[in-house]
């Protein structure tokens, strides 16, 4: 993880992996609008966690996560992130 801008965002936000699909590496975007603990897990398609891809306190701003998926199955998998009462999740597609 880390942070690619200093600008501090409004909101919080969870962007689209790129690339999707991907094979092996993919990258996610997240902006964090407050200091606070971040956390970002990968889950399959039954919700079983798969990967937790940050779990730390982050100052405000905008950061990008690599994953890694050379390790698991093709298929179709979801990531979430959650800070604060924010949580959001989106889908992604492994495909080898």
């Amino acid at each position: 993880i880390y942070p690619i801008t200093t600008e501090i965002p409004k909101s919080y936000s969870l962007s689209q992996n790129y690339p999707n699909p991907f094979n092996p590496v993919t990258k996610i975007k997240f902006e964090v609008p407050i200091s606070g603990n971040v956390n970002l897990f990968v889950y399959d398609a039954l919700g079983k966690e798969v990967r937790l891809l940050v779990n730390e306190s982050l100052q405000a701003g905008v950061y990008e996560s690599d994953f890694d998926a050379a390790e698991i199955p093709s298929g179709v998998y979801f990531y979430r992130m959650s800070s604060g009462n924010f949580s959001e999740t989106k889908k992604m597609v492994v495909i080898k």
